[in-house]
């Protein structure tokens, strides 16, 4: 039989997460106020993100497509603010257009196929994806796979992996939106978004698929963090300090001005104010109010805050920082050395 949702306990979910286990694919979610409308397993709603990528993608050859940027990390790890990062550098910048998608297919609504602009016109493009925060489909799905398995080339793709300390993005989840779902269950969504990182990034290293790692922290540093992704990239040419630090009206992230494309989601998940805005990219400390001691354990125990410092260390190397301006980016205790091996925990099994 199949494994539910309502049955696994987080730590058990977890251990699934860390583990990569298959039944991932097939755990029966279940409707949640709104957010989702029907009973469904993650390997049909992948399906269908995937048949309506590839509507749009039907027909290109491999050199059609552009070279795409593609960031994803738990939600709450100033990905938009990053969308508007790279549309001040005139790259099309999209936001979340995968989880657009898997968004209707939830609330059991058609969404329209991404149309890629023109390599010769753009031959670059970025677009973020986030994990979290209603349902447990959000917390679990893999953006390369749909996008891989619709048509795009591997060799045309390029991962950033995005993090950002454990405590203050959930602190972000909470005062985002409690006011939407229990923060009980927003803590247990938020674990397994943050481990999703072992999933998603397996896939790319599978299909080759190259990859950066990028912590928000890092942004303490905004002008020395935003030129190292780029030349990370091979986008150099593109950057100008600029388009860090002059936003002006093209700051205020929800509106027209932003250099972001938005897609159009089901009217549920529109929350008013959930992006701010700013006159620069630049680092924000926005924790409102403590979290709870019961989800800082729960962060420690799920490894969560070994998948940050592993983060940490990766974006350090990736960027190429010195000891002393990862020490001021993460931190006097940036961890810089192998973490050990992490205990390992039980997988359940189906009754």
């Amino acid at each position: 039989m199949r494994l539910s949702e309502a049955a696994l306990a987080v730590e058990d979910l977890a251990a699934l997460v860390r583990e990569e286990d298959p039944s991932l694919d097939t755990i029966q979610l279940e409707p949640r106020a709104g957010y989702q409308t029907r009973s469904v397993a993650l390997d049909v709603v992948t399906r269908e993100v995937t048949d309506c990528l590839a509507r749009g993608f039907r027909n290109m050859a491999p050199e059609e497509f552009p070279m795409l940027y593609c960031a994803w990390g738990k939600a709450r790890v100033g990905s938009t603010a990053l969308n508007n990062l790279f549309g001040m550098a005139e790259i099309p910048s999209y936001y979340q257009p995968m989880k657009s998608i898997t968004r209707h297919r939830l609330v059991e609504q058609d969404a329209a196929p991404w149309l890629l602009p023109s390599p010769a016109a753009h031959p670059y493009i970025f677009s973020k994806e986030t994990s979290g925060p209603y349902v447990l489909a959000e917390c679990l799905y893999i953006p390369l796979q749909q996008l891989i398995d619709a048509g795009y080339p591997a060799s045309k793709l390029h991962l950033i992996i995005l993090d950002r300390q454990p405590a203050d993005s959930l602190a972000s989840w909470i005062d985002k939106w409690s006011s939407r779902v229990p923060e009980h269950i927003l803590a247990r969504h938020y674990m397994i978004a943050a481990l999703n990182v072992i999933r998603v990034r397996s896939h790319a290293r599978r299909h080759g698929v190259k990859v950066t790692h990028y912590v928000y922290e890092a942004t303490r540093e905004p002008v020395t963090a935003a030129r190292a992704l780029f030349r990370r990239l091979g986008l150099s040419d593109l950057f100008t300090e600029t388009s860090v630090t002059k936003w002006k009206e093209k700051g205020h992230l929800e509106s027209d001005q932003a250099k972001i494309i938005f897609p159009e989601e089901p009217d549920i998940f529109n929350v008013p104010g959930l992006h701010g805005a700013s006159a620069d990219y630049s680092f924000r400390a926005r924790r409102k109010a403590p979290v709870a001691d019961a989800h800082l354990a729960l962060l420690e125990r799920c490894g969560i805050e070994d998948v940050y410092r592993e983060s940490v260390a990766a974006c350090a190397r990736d960027l190429g920082f010195d000891v002393a301006t990862s020490a001021r980016m993460f931190g006097p205790a940036t961890q810089m050395e192998p973490l050990p091996t992490r205990r390992a925990m039980p997988i359940p099994q189906a009754a």
